[in-house]
């Protein structure tokens, strides 16, 4: 066993919400989507593999060859009631709050603030494990796991862009998380 935790995590292929600028339900992957996660990167040997509860992460990580454990934690971001409405459909005034506020949810669904909190008590889960992980998750859960690795602001979320199939490396060692390399 290794005396790092080796996390890799790869955010969900393309989906027709994502596509048409949709606020994500419970879709599957997309044609596109599917390529993509066919022409995925190679991931090499992995100790374990989580996914997120819905069926894109379900459905990337069984393309990338992963036999992976659902963990709620991993869930995207609750839109609430914006669920399946396009942006342009959503009042400038809530969507301005939304974009702002991090600690604020106007949809009636989850805050940035809350997300963050969930991700940093998965991550604090994974750091008692040892060697190679893999989450196939959501761009907002990475970009969470990205904010407590850096002890960010909530305020930077909407400043970081995760592409579909990228891949997000962090290292823990004894006592802090690192950014290993982010976007490939």
């Amino acid at each position: 066993m290794s005396e790092v935790v080796r996390l890799t995590l790869v955010s969900h292929a393309m989906t027709d919400a994502m596509s048409a600028g949709r606020f994500p339900t419970d879709e599957p992957l997309n044609a596109l989507g599917h390529r993509q996660a066919d022409a995925a990167i190679e991931l090499g040997p992995v100790d374990a593999a989580f996914t997120g509860p819905e069926k894109r992460t379900r459905q990337t990580a069984e393309l990338l060859g992963l036999a992976a454990e659902v963990d709620g934690r991993l869930a995207d971001l609750d839109c609430g009631r914006w669920r399946g409405d396009v942006l342009g459909g959503v009042r400038p005034a809530d969507l301005a709050v939304w974009l702002t506020d991090p600690a604020r949810a106007p949809h009636g669904g989850e805050s940035v603030v809350d997300l963050i909190e969930r991700v940093r008590g998965w991550l604090d889960s994974v750091t008692a494990r040892r060697g190679r992980l893999v989450a196939v998750t959501h761009p907002a859960v990475v970009r969470a796991a990205l904010l407590v690795v850096l002890d960010a602001p909530p305020k930077s979320f909407w400043r970081i862009d995760i592409e579909p199939v990228s891949r997000t490396v962090l290292h823990y060692r004894g006592h802090a998380w690192t950014l290993r390399s982010s976007g490939q």
